[in-house]
């Protein structure tokens, strides 16, 4: 079994809103309801710690319904890098392998979690990933093309994530070390040549950023509903 840590820290700046974004509403029920509720619903996760800012404590675990999965609360960082960080502090000490998830990533379904929970648990650092179906342009700054990576090659990266414990806390003390600010844990490891996989999470993971991302969250949600 694997524990997971559900980034919860966010904010609602893009989303043009002053409060965290995972609190807003879809379908009835806030963002982060509906990923708490598949984290729950995987097989293979056997704790859940929750990173985020205390002034959303209570809102967030007021969510959590009763179950027998503990989930944990942890205080978050300034920075995503950071908060990761304090989750891996806070994992019970027998844990070996973690799944990191962006709370806003609420259409992950539990299939999805025991998937990414099956790869790590058999030794692959690896993370949920959509190839890219777009032609991608690279531009300078002056917003003029320069080239055009090979779209057959090029991965859109998402979350859940998923490392070895340790080795994942070892990547984080050389960023620490060396000043390296990233965005996601698989960048730490590619800046350490540390092989990761991607796992085909299909179109539907999508991250609610936008009020857009709202509008097609609700719209996922109600085709997956039975009624």
């Amino acid at each position: 079994l694997v524990h997971l840590l559900i980034a919860a820290a966010g904010s609602g700046r893009r989303m043009g809103g002053d409060r965290n974004k995972l609190l807003l509403p879809i379908a009835g029920r806030p963002v982060i309801a509906w990923t708490l509720e598949a984290a729950l619903a995987a097989d293979r996760i056997q704790w859940i710690g929750l990173v985020g800012q205390e002034i959303d404590r209570e809102d967030i675990l007021g969510l959590v319904p009763t179950t027998a999965k503990p989930v944990q609360w942890i205080q978050g960082g300034s920075t995503r890098q950071e908060s990761v960080q304090r989750g891996l502090a806070a994992l019970p000490r027998d844990a070996e392998h973690v799944l990191i998830h962006d709370g806003a990533r609420c259409l992950a379904e539990p299939s999805l979690f025991d998937r990414c929970a099956d790869a790590v648990a058999q030794g692959e650092a690896l993370i949920a990933a959509t190839a890219v179906t777009d032609t991608i342009k690279r531009v300078d700054a002056a917003g003029i093309i320069t080239a055009t990576p090979d779209r057959s090659e090029l991965w859109a990266a998402q979350t859940p994530q998923g490392f070895q414990v340790e080795q994942l806390r070892r990547g984080h003390v050389e960023a620490q070390d060396q000043g390296w600010s990233v965005t996601d844990d698989a960048s730490l490891y590619e800046r350490l040549g540390w092989p990761v996989k991607v796992l085909d999470a299909g179109p539907s993971n999508i991250k609610v950023t936008t009020p857009f991302d709202l509008v097609v969250a609700e719209a996922v949600l109600a085709l997956r509903s039975p009624g």
